[in-house]
């Protein structure tokens, strides 16, 4: 992509394809203090486990719309009628036990907000209000897991959480923007913040 007679350099993983793109340009590494937002991407993180993200992309819209726009509080309303039609839709990811995590995180998620006033105040605590931007040079040098996703891991799961092991909480940071792990040749995005 060009312009200004200049080449724009992204992380690799976002020529992927169109969707991974617009992904990575608008949302990825953005700092997010919508709390439906922080939900919603800690759910398609746990789904994410063991898949591609492209592919939870190109489920997104069908998710949203199955999972009642992941609304915590409609999901830890949901009953076995509501799973099975879940578990029936072949346009999510029809893991049971991840469909059972979405809605154990659902309510989960009230107890946090009990306890911490807010997703967005437990989640930014971790880092002082201030996104952690990193100095990578390549997409090797890019950790899995941290100590401080260890931490988060640990007290989101304490708190009654599922699928949020530290691999699944360190992309989920990178996500929201907790964490901006965007390429020190991907200025165009490392560097807007």
């Amino acid at each position: 992509m060009k312009s200004d007679n200049q080449e724009i350099i992204r992380c690799p993983w976002a020529d992927a394809d169109p969707l991974s793109r617009r992904y990575h340009d608008d949302e990825w590494g953005v700092p997010c203090h919508d709390e439906r937002h922080l939900f919603k991407m800690l759910i398609l993180e746990g789904k994410q486990a063991g898949l591609s993200w492209s592919t939870i992309l190109k489920k997104m819209g069908t998710m949203e719309l199955a999972f009642d726009g992941f609304d915590p509080q409609i999901m830890a309303a949901y009953n076995d009628a509501k799973v099975e039609q879940l578990l029936q839709n072949p346009g999510i990811i029809r893991n049971k036990l991840k469909v059972n995590a979405a809605i154990t995180n659902a309510k989960a998620y009230f107890g946090l907000r009990a306890a911490h006033g807010s997703f967005d105040a437990f989640l930014w605590a971790y880092v002082g209000g201030k996104p952690i931007v990193n100095d990578w040079a390549n997409f090797s040098e890019l950790p899995a897991k941290t100590e401080l996703s260890d931490a988060i891991s640990k007290d989101l799961r304490k708190l009654g959480f599922k699928f949020v092991g530290s691999t699944i909480v360190y992309s989920f940071m990178q996500a929201v923007g907790l964490v901006n792990d965007h390429l020190r040749d991907c200025a165009f995005r490392r560097d807007k913040r």
